[in-house]
């Protein structure tokens, strides 16, 4: 008995050591948890750098929601409501301070060789007075000295001559020498009228440009003509299809030609009272004599025909300039027939490496073509007149290639080169647009005459054409404004 007591007493104290122990080991424990915890909460990362997290606390100046459970507060109280709140309104209010406008200037330190502050060569000139001065031959430079001396129109600056409405595709001056009377056609087909000598006044006296506009097609007016015959009636050709004759004392705009399918008109011509040629965007050409009920009408090209014109001295001679990459001359006289259709005898031929803008006639007989090749290139056929029914001679190269940047893009108006219809002194030139926004002025052999510009025309003067007998050039922008040289 003594033995089985001494035993039970020996177990019993080993059971409260062993107590004793297991409970020191839990506070250990626990002791541990807490301090690792703390440590954690800390730090953001038990692995984290502590300076990682003084930069982020300094990143994140924001308030953060915590939960009402913890901070000790009921349920759905006005206080966690109230600091709820807060906290929604301090994050609204630092976001709206991240995206305040800065006022005043703002000063930076730019990389050295960032950006080459040297002048571009844009909307630099490329021919000045000194290449006037420069110029030996007597005639070449009395010209050059001439056209140079062309000065922009200072009666309204170009801003304030809005001849048009939308863009501009075709200018020209009427006839008369007594004043510069400047018409243009724009995009969705108005004809705008200029007066550039006239007085015109606003209610308060303040002279303003007198400008005329007229609805006469429902899409581009792509040219016009006036009649040689009587400079008081203007034929306009459209896009819509259609060919008008207005005549400017009584302002009745009477419809002469619709195309049968509605075939979109690309140009026009006038020889008299009754003979009308046309052309197409399909490639058609056409010839509307007014006593005939029908029309001529050859397919010349399988594209869009850019412009056209008749010799001055052989009119039955057909210059004409496509978008598929070709000029072609034609002969009035001879018809003829294929399976498909009935065209005119081919006369001569120059493939170009891009489309064909136009080609056209000058009084002397030379031909000039711009291309989206830039390049103007003009053909001398001294004995054009002598060509018969039957002649071809195949492909024909330029006398003369000039390099110019023809690359108008969609909202600028396709250039062409306009000879002057009757030069004064017999001195064959034409002029056409830079994208530069110059007007550059060449002879027939290529000579640049002038280069026109001034600070005031800010846009391109695309659509460009020489008064018929004076040295007088307007050029219509894509906003419908006129830039005058007189």
């Amino acid at each position: 008995m003594e033995d089985s007591n001494e035993y039970e007493r020996l177990r019993q104290e080993n059971i409260l050591k062993n107590k004793e122990l297991l409970l020191q080991l839990q506070l250990d424990a626990a002791s541990v948890g807490v301090t690792k915890k703390a440590a954690i909460s800390s730090s953001g990362s038990a692995s984290k750098p502590k300076n990682r997290s003084v930069k982020k606390e300094l990143q994140s100046p924001l308030p953060r929601r915590k939960s009402s459970r913890l901070a000790g507060l009921p349920a759905d109280s006005e206080v966690a409501k109230r600091k709820y709140e807060e906290g929604i309104a301090a994050l609204q209010e630092a976001e709206r301070a991240k995206r305040a406008r800065v006022a005043g200037d703002l000063s930076f330190e730019i990389q050295q060789g960032l950006l080459d502050t040297t002048k571009s060569a844009r909307f630099e000139r490329t021919f000045t007075d000194e290449d006037v001065k420069e110029t030996t031959n007597k005639d070449l430079r009395a010209m050059r000295q001439n056209l140079m001396g062309l000065r922009l129109y200072d009666q309204h600056p170009p801003n304030d001559i809005k001849i048009c409405p939308e863009r501009i595709y075709h200018i020209g001056f009427h006839p008369t020498t007594e004043k510069q009377l400047i018409f243009a056609g724009d995009k969705m087909g108005t004809l705008g009228i200029f007066d550039a000598q006239s007085n015109k006044e606003d209610e308060n006296g303040k002279p303003i440009a007198d400008i005329s506009q007229y609805k006469m097609h429902s899409r581009t007016i792509s040219t016009f003509a006036f009649d040689p015959t009587s400079a008081t009636n203007l034929y306009t050709s459209s896009y819509d299809g259609s060919i008008r004759k207005f005549d400017l004392t009584t302002g009745v705009a009477s419809e002469v030609f619709v195309a049968e399918d509605g075939d979109a008109l690309s140009g026009i011509e006038v020889h008299d009272a009754n003979m009308l040629y046309f052309s197409t965007l399909d490639g058609l050409f056409g010839r509307r004599d007014l006593r005939m009920r029908k029309p001529d009408i050859w397919t010349l090209h399988e594209k869009k025909i850019g412009g056209f014109s008749t010799h001055p001295r052989a009119p039955h001679l057909i210059a004409t300039g496509s978008l598929d990459r070709t000029l072609k001359i034609w002969d009035l006289r001879k018809v003829v027939k294929t399976p498909e259709y009935r065209t005119l005898a081919l006369v001569a031929q120059h493939p170009s490496r891009l489309s064909v803008s136009c080609a056209l006639w000058s009084s002397s007989g030379s031909l000039a073509t711009t291309s989206y090749d830039d390049t103007i290139k003009i053909y001398k056929f001294p004995d054009a007149v002598k060509w018969g029914p039957t002649s071809n001679f195949g492909t024909v190269e330029p006398d003369v290639t000039i390099s110019h940047n023809n690359q108008t893009g969609r909202w600028v108006t396709i250039l062409r080169a306009q000879w002057q219809q009757a030069p004064p002194n017999g001195h064959q030139k034409f002029v056409i647009a830079n994208m530069n926004r110059f007007l550059d002025v060449y002879s027939e052999n290529g000579e640049q005459l002038a280069q026109l510009s001034h600070e005031s025309v800010t846009a391109v003067p695309a659509a460009v054409q020489f008064h018929p007998t004076r040295d007088w050039i307007a050029g219509g922008t894509a906003s419908g404004k006129v830039a005058l040289f007189v």
